[in-house]
C-alpha cells in the first residue's frame, strides 16, 4: 500500500500508474529534446538485439549481417564509380593528415572527447592507408594556438606517425586554415609530378583565424594540385565547402562516431585522379636489398646509428623504411611485394551477387562455403545470407566475401576453374 501511494503522490500531473499513453508520449517528448549524439550514448537499447535460442538460451550478439551490409554499399559505391569508364588512378600518393587540435578539439560532444577519437580514427585510417596504398606516404600536421606545425615528415612507416601522435595530444589556442594550407603548399610543392598530393583536414572549430587573404592561398594550392578534403566534426563552413570544391576534394560533415569511421575509411582507397592533373610518366625507382640484422649504420633519414635497414642500390645509402625516396640521391625506393599489392587496384574483383533465402529454396545451393568450407546454415537448419561470384557461380559466406574484396583480391572460384583449365590443356 505504501509503495502503490507514494508512486501515487511523488507522480506530478496526477497521473495513475496503468496510464502508459501519456508515460510514452513524455518518453518521446524527451528524446526529441536531446541531442542526437546524446540519444545514442544514453538509449543504445542493446537489449533489443538480444536473441533466444530453442533452448530458451540467449545467444550472443551478432552485428555480422549489419557489418557486411555497410561493407558492400561502401563497395558497390566504389565498383559503380569505376565501371562508369575506364578511371585512371593515383597510385603513388603523398597525403598530409591535417588535425585540428585547437581548443574546439575538447568538447566533449564526442565521448570522451573530439580530440581522442580522432586519434583513435587517425590511427586506423593510417593503417588501412598503407594496406591500400603501399607505394604512398604519409605526413601529419597540426593545427594549434593559430599557427600549423608538422609533427611527422612524409614516410612510409604506419607506427612512426601513430607514436608521434599519441604523444602530442594537447589541445589549445584557435584554429588557422590558412596556416595549414600554406604549410602543405610548401611540402607538396616539392613533390614530383607523377606523385599525386593530396591533404586530408580533419576541424572541429566552428571559425578560422587567419593571417591573410585565406582565398589567394587557396588559389595557390590549386595551382599546385593539391587535392584537399576536409572533414568536419562541428556544423557545415562555407569557407570549407569552397576549398573543396576550388581544388576537387570532398567535404562532409560527421554525425556522430560511427558515421567519423566510415568518412575517414572513405580517403583510404586511391581515388580517380583529376583529369588536369592525371599525367602518364615513366618512374624511375630502385629495389634495394635488406642489410646484415647485425650491422650497424647511421640512417640517411634520421641521421642515428641503426640495426638493420635497406641499402639504396645506386649511392649505397643507409634508409630504414620502404617505400621512400633517397636522401642522398633522390631515387624512389619500393619493394616488389609493394608493386604486386597495388596490382589489384588496376583490375579489382567484381562484387558478389547476394543470395537471399527464399532464392535458395529455387536454386540448388551447397551447403557450404566454397572458401572456408563452413556450413551456409544458421543453428537450426535455417538458411542464412550469402553470396554468388558472376563469373564463376561459386558460393561463399560473408566472412569469405569480406576477406576475398579487401584482403585477398582473387576469387578461390575463379583460379580453381583457372588451374583446371591449364591442368587439361
Amino acid at each position: 500500500m505504501y509503495g502503490i501511494e507514494h508512486r501515487e503522490v511523488s507522480n506530478s500531473r496526477g497521473k495513475r500508474p496503468h496510464e502508459e499513453p501519456e508515460d510514452e508520449d513524455d518518453e518521446e517528448e524527451n528524446e526529441r529534446g536531446k541531442e542526437a549524439w546524446e540519444r545514442t550514448y544514453a538509449d543504445e537499447r542493446s537489449w533489443e538485439s538480444l536473441q533466444e535460442d530453442e533452448s530458451g538460451l540467449l545467444r550472443p550478439i551478432d552485428d555480422k549481417a549489419l557489418h557486411h551490409a555497410h561493407y558492400r554499399r561502401r563497395l558497390r559505391s566504389i565498383s559503380s564509380a569505376e565501371t562508369a569508364a575506364r578511371i585512371q588512378k593515383g597510385l603513388i600518393r603523398y597525403l598530409y593528415i591535417v588535425i585540428d587540435f585547437s581548443k574546439a578539439a575538447a568538447e566533449m560532444d564526442y565521448r570522451p572527447s573530439r580530440m581522442a577519437v580522432v586519434a583513435k580514427h587517425v590511427e586506423a585510417f593510417i593503417r588501412e592507408f598503407f594496406d591500400q596504398n603501399p607505394l604512398s606516404q604519409i605526413g601529419i600536421v597540426i593545427i594549434k594556438g593559430g599557427i600549423a606545425h608538422c609533427l611527422t615528415e612524409l614516410g612510409g612507416s604506419p607506427e612512426s606517425h601513430i607514436k608521434a601522435l599519441t604523444s602530442k595530444l594537447e589541445c589549445s589556442g584557435d584554429a588557422s586554415l590558412q596556416n595549414a594550407l600554406e604549410l602543405i603548399d610548401s611540402f607538396l610543392n616539392q613533390i614530383p609530378s607523377y606523385g599525386h598530393r593530396e591533404a586530408l583536414i580533419l576541424y572541429s572549430a566552428l571559425s578560422t583565424c587567419d593571417p591573410g587573404d585565406i582565398m589567394e592561398t587557396i588559389k595557390k594550392c590549386k595551382s599546385s594540385k593539391i587535392r584537399c578534403s576536409i572533414i568536419g566534426l562541428s556544423a557545415e563552413m562555407f569557407i570549407c565547402k569552397h576549398i573543396c570544391q576550388e581544388t576537387g576534394g570532398s567535404y562532409s560533415v560527421a554525425l556522430d562516431e560511427s558515421h567519423l569511421k566510415e568518412l575517414m575509411l572513405d580517403p583510404a582507397p586511391p581515388p580517380p585522379a583529376i583529369a588536369d592533373y592525371a599525367i602518364s610518366n615513366l618512374i624511375k625507382m630502385g629495389f634495394p636489398q635488406r642489410s646484415a640484422e647485425g650491422v650497424i649504420a647511421i640512417c640517411s633519414c634520421h641521421k642515428e646509428a641503426k640495426v638493420g635497414g635497406y641499402s639504396c642500390p645506386r649511392c649505397k645509402a643507409r634508409i630504414c623504411d620502404l617505400p621512400t625516396e633517397c636522401r642522398i640521391c633522390g631515387l624512389t625506393l619500393v619493394s616488389s611485394p609493394h608493386l604486386a599489392r597495388s596490382y589489384h587496384h588496376l583490375f579489382p574483383i567484381t562484387p558478389f551477387n547476394e543470395v537471399a533465402a527464399s532464392q535458395r529454396s529455387r536454386q540448388r545451393v551447397p551447403q557450404t562455403c566454397f572458401g572456408c568450407q563452413q556450413s551456409l546454415l544458421n543453428p537450426g537448419s535455417i538458411s542464412s545470407l550469402c553470396v554468388t561470384c558472376p563469373k564463376c557461380q561459386r558460393y561463399f559466406c560473408l566472412d569469405c566475401d569480406i576477406y576475398i574484396h579487401e584482403s585477398l583480391h582473387n576469387c578461390p572460384g575463379c583460379e580453381s576453374v583457372r588451374n583446371s583449365k591449364s591442368v587439361r590443356g
